[in-house]
């Protein structure tokens, strides 16, 4: 299942923003984001995976902490059954963004669609990116694939590329302590 090469790097990006810089569970334990030069390096990395040619600064990393809490809400909206929260919450951020599309090629691929944000802001150009992604994937029937695991103790992110679109989990780890789990039960461990 694929949406087209470069919305799928950006959704990936989107679900790595959220699940990096947001705090909760991941995976049975409490999940902190990292913090100063650990957070600046983890999110260079990210961004650098997502087509990215330059680093971010310490101020840019800690921007992101604030987008990457937006995002979360549209993922946490479609898990909870809200569509339309989900599709406000993305309008809000191409509007606040100013999202202008753009035909872009590099790197030898064929033209695409970017979107950049009015400011032509590294923080706002990834997430007038990632909120047009999000409204890419929720405008259209493919909407439910976005996720928040359903695993106890974690509420990672995910995007769901399977072909029968029915992952509940972040990761195969959490699958498998859950399957260990009911496993466990009905042993009667």
């Amino acid at each position: 299942m694929d949406f087209n090469s470069h919305t799928d790097r950006v959704v990936q990006v989107t679900v790595g923003l959220v699940n990096l810089l947001t705090p909760g569970y991941s995976r049975g334990r409490e999940y902190q984001p990292p913090e100063d030069s650990a957070r600046t390096e983890a999110v260079t990395a990210l961004l650098r995976a997502g087509g990215s040619r330059r680093e971010v600064s310490w101020e840019e990393a800690a921007s992101f902490c604030f987008v990457a809490a937006e995002l979360r809400e549209v993922f946490a909206a479609v898990a909870a059954g809200s569509v339309d929260s989900a599709a406000e919450l993305v309008n809000a951020m191409l509007v606040r963004t100013g999202a202008r599309p753009a035909l872009e090629r590099h790197d030898g691929e064929p033209w695409h669609l970017h979107f950049t944000a009015a400011d032509n802001s590294m923080v706002s150009g990834w997430a007038a990116g990632c909120a047009t992604g999000l409204a890419v994937v929720l405008g259209g029937e493919l909407y439910d694939r976005l996720g928040v695991c359903t695993a106890p103790r974690c509420d990672r992110v995910y995007v769901d590329i399977s072909r029968n679109g029915t992952r509940r989990f972040c990761s195969t780890s959490c699958q498998n302590r859950v399957k260990t789990a009911a496993f466990r039960a009905r042993a009667g461990h």
